[in-house]
């Protein structure tokens, strides 16, 4: 992969995560229910956004948030995604370009606004979300830029994308080129429902051109419609080059070519936020095997940047998560 401009580049949906804190009382004022997860249109996450207080406002999406620690342990990311040209297209491409992350796409014009979404944290850490997804879900061909993928190490696409049929086009159009260049192709399944909604075709992708497979315990067993992990492990293992399945405490689990490599859940003194845990063991992982690191270091890469981004509220590293690899014994 020496010859590749970049480590990885992601695909996935563009959102901008506004991030503030607000007491119970709050919550029954907009009439949210603590600790729920909701999809709202444009008008209610502009009214909830006019209520709430000081905020964070940060890049976002389960993809940007594995490219963005890619960065942060020091690789070479990009990511491709579609904002709007207007405030919140603003806020997430100067964002995620801070951080040292390529982003290139050009603003949509005259189309849905861009996506985002309000995360509020009450005092004890529980997070109330509401998510506007606007225009990142219609991520089109016009939108790819192909050059930068065929000058990328792996490809990572955000398997709830597929939703959308120009956003399907576009994958396969990605994958075709990635491959062709003689890249890798990697797919986070996301989300279980996202799976039960295209599992045909996600097994289709997956055995013609997928190399790497990145999926929870949930969503495997969804895959393979097993309630046996064991089970739906031995599957993938027959479906895919390349399978890493993580467990939550139970740590992770890589299959690779008739091999099983286990990797232990770095031990941590309290769990504050579980988002994002599974996108930055991916961009642990991601870094590692672009490196060109054992799947056993790669495996630890993950579980320490999961192990760091649970420890605090957000799905952000709050230190680099390079800086913290070394400080665990772990030196690139």
């Amino acid at each position: 992969m020496a010859d590749a401009r970049y480590d990885v580049v992601g695909i996935g949906n563009a959102i901008v995560d506004i991030i503030g804190h607000c007491d119970e009382a709050f919550l029954v004022e907009i009439g949210a229910r603590k600790g729920s997860m909701s999809l709202v249109d444009a008008e209610e996450i502009s009214r909830l956004y006019s209520k709430m207080g000081a905020a964070v406002e940060i890049s976002g999406g389960s993809v940007a948030n594995s490219i963005a620690g890619v960065a942060s342990f020091g690789g070479n990311a990009a990511f491709i995604g579609t904002v709007a040209n207007d405030e919140f297209g603003r806020i997430f491409t100067h964002d995620i370009r801070s951080i040292g992350v390529t982003f290139s796409a050009p603003p949509v014009l005259g189309a849905a606004p861009t996506s985002r979404s309000l995360i509020l944290v009450t005092p004890d850490g529980e997070r109330t979300m509401h998510t506007f997804l606007g225009i990142s879900t219609s991520l089109g061909e016009k939108q790819l830029d192909l050059e930068l993928i065929r000058n990328s190490a792996i490809l990572y696409l955000e398997g709830y994308l597929f939703d959308e049929a120009d956003a399907k086009r576009s994958f396969h159009l990605a994958v075709q080129t990635a491959t062709r260049a003689g890249r890798k192709v990697a797919l986070s399944l996301s989300d279980g429902f996202c799976v039960d909604r295209h599992r045909a075709e996600f097994l289709d992708l997956i055995r013609s051109g997928i190399d790497i497979l990145f999926a929870n315990e949930s969503e495997i067993k969804s895959l393979y419609q097993t309630e046996s992990f064991e089970l739906a492990a031995e599957s993938a293992r027959n479906d895919i080059k390349l399978a890493v399945l993580t467990r939550s405490s139970k740590g992770s689990i890589i299959l690779d070519e008739g091999r099983t490599v286990s990797i232990s859940a770095e031990p941590i003194s309290s769990v504050v936020d579980t988002t994002g845990a599974g996108d930055l063991y991916a961009a642990g992982f991601l870094f590692g095997y672009s490196q060109g690191m054992s799947l056993e270091v790669s495996g630890r890469l993950a579980s320490l940047a999961a192990s760091e981004i649970i420890s605090h509220i957000g799905a952000r590293p709050a230190v680099p998560l390079q800086q913290f690899a070394r400080d665990q014994g772990i030196i690139f």
